[in-house]
């Protein structure tokens, strides 16, 4: 299973624009691609990605940059990847997947498509009660938060 380099450059971006908002600061997209590593027009193109999903608003201009829409602690890691790609798995996904056939040979009685679903409310779970908030912080106190958040759902 894989997330797709948009999901984790976005992400990445975010923590860079999360980190400047708690100093009440914008971020340019030179600096953002240079804390990242990123070309300035992959930055770009992730930024305006993540404007249009509602996560970050951008002030042209010499003091201009881009800013989050609202606190980190507000903004959940599941709506930044269902702005940034999607699901792992939807309904949709047995439709582009049916080989030559116009419809699954599995449509009717699919395990498979069961063990995906399982898969998907899982990741829903945890990335649901995971902010951006989270990730700003240390390596340690995100480890300590998303194995909470874990024993949770198994309680």
């Amino acid at each position: 299973m894989k997330f797709s380099a948009q999901e984790e450059y976005g992400i990445r971006c975010l923590i860079q624009i999360g980190k400047a908002y708690k100093k009440n600061k914008a971020l340019t997209i030179p600096e953002v691609s240079e804390a990242e590593g990123l070309s300035q027009h992959n930055a770009a193109k992730l930024l305006r990605v993540l404007r249009l999903g509602g996560i970050l608003e951008s002030e042209r201009g010499q003091t201009g940059g881009y800013t989050l829409t609202r606190p980190p602690e507000n903004i959940t890691i599941g709506e930044v990847l269902a702005v940034l790609g999607g699901r792992l798995f939807d309904e949709s996904f047995c439709q582009t997947h049916s080989g030559a056939f116009d419809i699954c040979t599995n449509s009717v009685d699919c395990s498979i498509r069961s063990l995906w679903k399982i898969i998907q409310d899982a990741v829903d779970s945890v990335v649901g009660k995971l902010t951006l908030n989270d990730l700003l912080g240390s390596e340690d106190d995100f480890f300590s938060k998303i194995n909470f958040a874990l024993k949770e759902e198994t309680n």
